[in-house]
């Protein structure tokens, strides 16, 4: 091997930065998004934990949905980097437009993100793999694959500590500009290394028997739209009963069927030495949709655990260096008038549903232990809930690379797992951190005191190891054995996944107000993810011949 093929292309840091300050903005806003959506004290929307969840599953399912247009109009017609421009621009608005009030600048802002994100995030990802599609950087294409997603997680784990500083300084309003400030400055880095990725950013040909990308559009976006709208109007109507237990759910559900339909067209009409490759990636996103409804709770039900389950307060000699770094929310007992809720911090409503108030204490204190409760007027400091949301991104960071050296210990022994069974690994070790959940509510005894926050920081580093077993190799399998013109397309096709997954993330903590007993939310979970993973191994010799076959043709 040359000196040469040992290093990575000079293109990577730039596209690296570009994804870090993107997903800066992005978790910035995911950080504080259901807080925002729940909160009754400082000028938030004031819904409930259902409503909440509900809005925030829909806002990702179409995040992650719209990346199927994005990457077919990349691949076809607009190319990679312009796309990414548009995007980035777009989701910057968005987040800026979200400091406005009022209704329809909070859902044009949505809409903007929404569209922004399908021009920008498959793409990137594609862009990465082109460049290291080159031969001298082939075989460096998976560590390629770590190197970006360290990026994601880089500006996943510092967005939220601006998260907090922001809100808790100067309000919401701020902290949504912040997320789009983040934005504009990767579009700028992205302009600056442009002349890097210039020979990567190449339209596909159409071959015989395609589409035009309009008839693609016509044959999935329509249908898409149409279908999605009419559940919605007959649920709404009550013509029809909801087979989920929610409206936005089945629109968007019945929404997806025209494109996951036209992704089992491609499959069918593609060329046999193709057909088997799509077939084993399609496959394995149809299974990854259970890992990303519950590891994306973690901006649903585990803020709400955070936030209100948690003991959060911080010793007094680690408040000025919390301060120092945005974590820090100083909560006052003092009676006041506030919204009423019940031991579960469900909002309590009279017989007419209006949401009733109360003279009382902020929420944080209702489950604390007496020992720990101050005295009227006095303040406390404790961890803001956002922070929470940086532990994920900090334990990606620190265990990629004893993850990454596991599985060169285990190559070098000729016992490393191939792609498919690490998903499947990743799965029920994602199992397990639903299980430390379980044990975090009996050690609170159902809510009725705060847990040790020790408890949720492990439910965390044991998600993450179940993460770092699938997302990042998943994103280099699309790259592997997609066809090089379904490049982008494919790419879609993962985040459609990601997308379905999400929703039902969204779907699945809307029950939490449900569960009386919160052990069982986290069981359900524990056993849905856990017979996911056991689907994969039983699959696993197909997918282990579909994959082998088409990588023994690359090479």
């Amino acid at each position: 091997m040359t000196q040469k093929a040992k290093k990575h292309p000079v293109s990577l840091p730039y596209l690296f930065f570009t994804e870090m300050w993107e997903r800066f903005g992005f978790y910035l806003l995911l950080a504080i998004f259901v807080l925002y959506l729940k909160d009754t004290e400082q000028g938030g929307r004031g819904l409930s934990t259902g409503t909440a969840s509900d809005i925030y599953g829909t806002f990702l399912g179409l995040i992650y949905l719209t990346p199927f247009i994005g990457g077919l109009l990349a691949d076809r017609i607009l190319g990679y980097r312009l796309s990414i421009s548009i995007g980035g621009i777009m989701m910057g608005i968005g987040y800026c437009l979200l400091a406005v009030p009022g209704d329809i600048a909070f859902y044009s802002a949505l809409g903007l993100i929404v569209l922004g994100n399908g021009f920008f995030k498959p793409n990137i990802s594609t862009l990465l793999g082109n460049v290291y599609n080159a031969p001298q950087y082939l075989e460096k294409k998976d560590a390629g694959y770590n190197i970006f997603y360290m990026g994601i997680n880089l500006g996943a784990l510092i967005s939220p500590f601006i998260a907090a500083y922001l809100r808790n300084t100067y309000g919401w309003g701020y902290a949504f500009i912040g997320a789009g400030v983040g934005m504009f400055i990767g579009v700028i880095t992205f302009w600056i290394g442009s002349k890097h990725y210039k020979h990567a950013d190449v339209l596909k040909e159409k071959k015989k028997g395609e589409g035009s990308i309009f008839a693609i559009l016509i044959a999935t976006l329509i249908p898409a739209l149409g279908l999605g709208g009419l559940f919605y109007y007959l649920e709404s109507a009550q013509i029809i009963g909801s087979f989920t237990g929610s409206i936005t759910t089945d629109a968007f559900l019945i929404g997806t069927v025209p494109v996951i339909a036209y992704y089992l067209f491609l499959m069918i009409k593609s060329e046999a030495e193709d057909r088997r490759s799509i077939a084993a990636l399609l496959t394995i996103m149809g299974i990854v949709v259970i890992f990303w409804a519950i590891f994306k709770q973690n901006g649903t039900a585990l803020t709400v655990w955070a936030e209100s389950y948690t003991d959060r307060e911080i010793s007094e000699p680690f408040v000025p260096v919390a301060k120092s770094v945005g974590m820090v929310k100083e909560i006052t007992f003092s009676k006041d008038s506030f919204v009423q809720l019940d031991h579960h911090f469900r909002l309590v409503k009279d017989e007419a549903g209006n949401t009733l108030k109360t003279f009382d204490y902020p929420s944080y204190f209702k489950n604390l232990s007496p020992e720990k409760t101050p005295k009227e007027g006095e303040t406390i400091a404790t961890v803001s809930t956002e922070i929470f949301q940086s532990v994920n991104p900090f334990f990606v960071i620190l265990l990629t690379p004893l993850v990454v050296g596991f599985f060169i210990f285990m190559r070098k022994r000729k016992r490393e797992p191939n792609t498919a069974a690490k998903i499947g690994l990743g799965m029920l070790i994602t199992a397990i951190s639903a299980l430390v959940m379980v044990f975090a509510v009996y050690s609170s005894s159902n809510g009725l005191t705060k847990a040790d926050m020790s408890w949720l920081i492990s439910c965390y580093a044991v998600i993450t190891i179940g993460e770092l077993f699938l997302s990042p190799m998943g994103l280099s399998l699309v790259s592997k054995l997609s066809p090089p013109r379904y490049t982008s397309l494919l790419m879609g096709g993962w985040f459609l996944s990601t997308s379905i997954g999400i929703k039902l993330s969204g779907l699945l903590a809307s029950f939490w107000d449900k569960y009386e007993d919160k052990s069982n939310f986290f069981i359900v979970n524990m056993i849905i993810v856990a017979s996911a993973g056991v689907l994969v191994f039983l699959l696993l010799p197909w997918l282990t011949r579909s994959i082998n076959t088409k990588l023994k043709k690359a090479n």
